[in-house]
Parts: structure tokens; C-alpha cells; sequence
């Protein structure tokens, strides 16, 4: 059993009562942790600050909620152009990083509802949350660990942002909090902000883009073991793109959402897709936090090219589910639980494996059930292998490359898929950075990998 522990306050001490079963603490390191944060301003708009090269550890951080000052390990505090890179960052009570708000005397009221957050961003406005003010802040290459909320969370004061190249584990392994805020990272508004080539295992959750994932794009990110799923997006009407990544948890991808462009994707473990239409939610004129307007979520809207899905076999209960109603969740393996959305996919170039299924309306798909690719991954010391077998019928030969015009207009803000400078994107390039094939480039996330068994090195 955890060995357990509690503490007393009165007016003058603070007593702890503590177990240390098979440990010596007179012979042992025992620390216990008071101080609030590591690296965090006093007050919000200290801009311009590189954090580099640090081991970063052993913080009692409170609570870091969308509604309230976020307090992190380390925090930029509602602030601009930060850089935090090459640390070490473990040991946090609730969270490693926020990118998070400034606090105020509404800090947490109205904390569980979505007309409480619609007027935490209306404040937010009012106080300076734009382009030129907050955000656009670079956290790169750092190991992130052992945290209990969140390895890197941010509500409003991410957006802009590159979060890239970070290798996050061991967030909210033990399950100590409950609520609307844990995994690896957490975003509320991830307005233009990237998200790349991250490293993700237990943590619960791996990504999660609650309300206003707008021009995110989330590329070329390693996640597994995550018991939740790998990616939430929550409540958001695009245009967000996720590309190129490896998700290999039992739950791929939660989709709350709407407006989401999917393209060469690794997927073996199940989808959710779900409507929701108790919340209306934010969307914002193009690369700008201003707000458009206010939606609920019908479902649908999505884009599905180029990515291999894979099942559990044709007899798995989640392959064989009825296709539901549309007002229901829905989970399985392939693009079929998006069959009941009042909106329809756009899909193309489409390999389903093992017993996933197509969306119904899919055209040219390829479907092998009896085809399992056997994906396995292999950790060694410091590098990851991807161990995966595929036969030449796993290509479907129908792909095309995709760009900013095959993708089309999102359908609630009616905003293209394109880059943060406005400029039109194509995913000429797989998870390894090899160029693809311009004409009919391959499914999944590596381009031309061969057949039979495969070795890949992913990390």
C-alpha cells in the first residue's frame, strides 16, 4: 500500500504526520514542499525572458484552473515572448508550465460552467488579450515530469505559441485531482499555436484543446499510454489541423468538436465522436482573439485524409457497436462513429485496418480486416522504435496531397486551414521531415516506408 501522510495547522505550527514504511527518513532525503513556484513573476506583463538549461523541481503549486491566475513550476504570468528551453521541470504538485491568465477578483466564480468562462474571456479582452500583447512564447526541448495536474497548461496566454520538442511523463499518474484541467498539455484558446514533435506517455491525457483551437496545428507528436486518449479536442469549430502524428493509446482521438483537419495520421486506438449542444462556445476572425461569435457544437465538419486507422479485429465490441443517433457519443475504431453527425466528412486517401471501418459516405477507402499491422513500440534507453508490419496492400493509391484548397473552409467561422502569416499550407513532409510524394503520397505518417516488417526509429 502508499505509504500514507497528513498535516494539521493551527495558528502557529504546521504538523505532519507521516508513514515511511521500509525507509529510514533519519538516513534518507525527505522534503517536504512550501514554496509556491520556482521561476513565476509577481505581476503579469514581464515579457521577453529566456529560461534555459535548468533542473526545475519540488514545487507546491495550487490548482490551476481556466477560470484563475494559472500558477505554475514555472510561469510566464499573462506576459509575451517567453523562452523556456533545454530544463529539466518535474515535481510539481499540479502543474510543471502554465502559459496561463492573470488573476482577478472573479479568479474561480462561475469556475464549472461555460457562461462563467465566456466572461473570464470578455474580461480578458477588456485587459489586453491580443496579438500584440500576450503570448507567442517558444517552450522547447525539455523534459517535463512527475507532475500532478499537468506537465504544460495555459488558458487565454498561450495563444501564438510553439510548444515543441518536449518530452512530458508521469502527469497525473497518481490521480490525486479531479476535474477539467489534467494531461500533458492542457490548452484553453491555442489561437495560431503549434504543436509539434512532443513526446507524450502517462499522462492521462496526452493533448487536450479545450474551447477556441483555432489555426492550431498539432504535428509530428509521439503519444501512447495514455489511458484517457492522446487527443481531446473539446468544443472547438476550427479551422485546427493535426498531421503526421503516432497515436497509439487505447483511445486515439475524443472529438467534441468541429471544424478539425486530420491528415496522415497513425491511429490505433478508438475514436469518440460526439455533439454537444448544452454549450455555446467562442470563434474568432481569422489569426485574431477577438470573438466572432457564439455556437454549440452539432458535430462533423471534419477532414479525414491520407491517415491508416487500426482496430482490434472484426469481432471487437467497439467494431461492431450500432451507429447511434445523432445526439449520442459514439466510440469505435475508424471514421463509422462520424456516420450520425448532423455534418458531413470530407475524407480521401483512407487505409482501415483489423476491423476499423470507414465513414459511410467514404469513397475509395481501403478496408483490410483481416490485416493486422501489429504496431508495437519499443523504448531503448533514450530512443523509441516503432515495430510495425505492413503489406503492400496497406496503401491506398487514391491520396492526394493536402493543401489549403483540397481542405477547404471550416464551416462555422468560414476560415481556410492555412499557416499563422495567412499564407496557404501544404503537407509536403512526413513525421521524419522526408519529403513527400507530390502526386500520390502515402498514407500514414511516414512516407514510402517499405513493406514487411518495419523498424522506426521515432523518438
Amino acid at each position: 500500500a502508499t505509504p500514507l501522510w497528513f498535516g494539521q495547522v493551527d495558528k502557529d505550527n504546521t504538523t505532519i504526520w507521516a508513514q515511511f514504511k521500509g525507509v529510514d527518513p533519519n538516513a534518507q532525503l525527505v522534503e517536504i514542499n512550501v514554496r509556491r513556484t520556482v521561476f513565476y513573476p509577481e505581476k503579469p506583463g514581464i515579457n521577453y525572458i529566456t529560461l534555459r538549461g535548468f533542473s526545475l523541481r519540488h514545487a507546491a503549486t495550487p490548482w490551476a484552473p481556466p477560470t484563475a491566475e494559472q500558477v505554475g513550476l514555472v510561469g510566464t504570468h499573462w506576459s509575451k515572448g517567453w523562452i523556456i528551453e533545454n530544463n529539466e521541470i518535474s515535481h510539481s504538485r499540479c502543474s510543471g508550465v502554465t502559459l496561463g491568465k492573470y488573476g482577478d477578483q472573479w479568479d474561480n466564480t462561475s469556475a464549472n460552467t461555460a457562461e462563467g468562462y465566456v466572461k473570464t474571456i470578455e474580461r480578458a479582452l477588456q485587459n489586453g488579450w491580443n496579438k500584440e500583447t500576450i503570448g507567442h512564447h517558444i517552450v522547447r526541448n525539455n523534459t517535463i515530469h512527475d507532475c500532478g495536474q499537468t506537465g504544460i497548461c495555459g488558458s487565454l496566454g498561450a495563444v501564438f505559441s510553439q510548444i515543441v520538442s518536449n518530452h512530458i511523463y508521469n502527469i497525473w499518474a497518481q490521480r490525486l485531482f479531479a476535474g477539467a484541467e489534467m494531461g500533458g498539455i492542457k490548452i484553453h484558446a491555442s489561437i495560431d499555436v503549434l504543436i509539434q514533435h512532443n513526446r507524450i506517455h502517462n499522462a492521462g491525457r496526452g493533448m487536450w484543446m479545450d474551447w477556441m483551437a483555432q489555426g492550431t496545428r498539432i504535428t509530428g507528436n509521439l503519444c501512447y499510454d495514455n489511458s484517457n486518449e492522446d487527443l481531446f479536442v473539446e468544443v472547438d469549430h476550427g479551422p485546427f489541423l493535426v498531421d503526421n502524428n503516432l497515436f497509439l493509446s487505447p483511445v486515439s482521438l475524443s472529438d467534441m468538436s468541429e471544424g478539425g483537419a486530420y491528415v496522415h495520421n497513425l491511429m490505433t486506438g478508438q475514436i469518440l465522436s460526439r455533439p454537444e449542444p448544452r454549450r455555446v462556445t467562442p470563434y474568432h476572425p481569422a489569426h485574431s482573439t477577438a470573438v466572432a461569435g457564439l455556437v454549440d457544437i452539432k458535430g462533423g465538419d471534419d477532414r479525414f485524409y491520407n491517415n491508416i486507422l487500426v482496430g482490434k479485429g472484426e469481432t471487437s465490441p467497439a467494431t461492431n457497436k450500432p451507429p447511434g443517433k445523432a445526439a449520442e457519443a459514439v466510440t469505435g475504431f475508424g471514421l463509422w462513429v462520424y456516420d450520425p453527425r448532423e455534418f458531413p466528412l470530407q475524407t480521401g486517401g483512407n487505409v482501415y485496418c483489423h476491423g476499423a471501418r470507414p465513414y459511410a459516405n467514404e469513397v475509395k477507402a481501403i478496408a483490410l480486416p483481416g490485416v493486422d499491422p501489429k504496431t508495437k513500440l519499443v523504448e531503448e534507453g533514450q530512443n523509441v522504435y516503432l515495430q510495425l508490419t505492413l503489406e503492400p496492400a496497406c496503401q491506398n493509391p487514391n491520396t492526394t496531397l493536402v493543401t489549403t484548397k483540397l481542405l477547404g473552409k471550416a464551416r462555422i467561422p468560414t476560415l481556410a486551414y492555412e499557416n499563422p502569416d495567412g499564407s496557404p499550407l501544404k503537407i509536403d513532409t512526413d513525421y521524419l521531415g522526408q519529403r513527400r510524394n507530390g502526386a500520390h503520397p502515402t498514407a500514414g505518417p511516414f512516407e514510402n516506408p517499405g513493406a514487411g516488417d518495419l523498424r522506426i526509429k521515432v523518438w
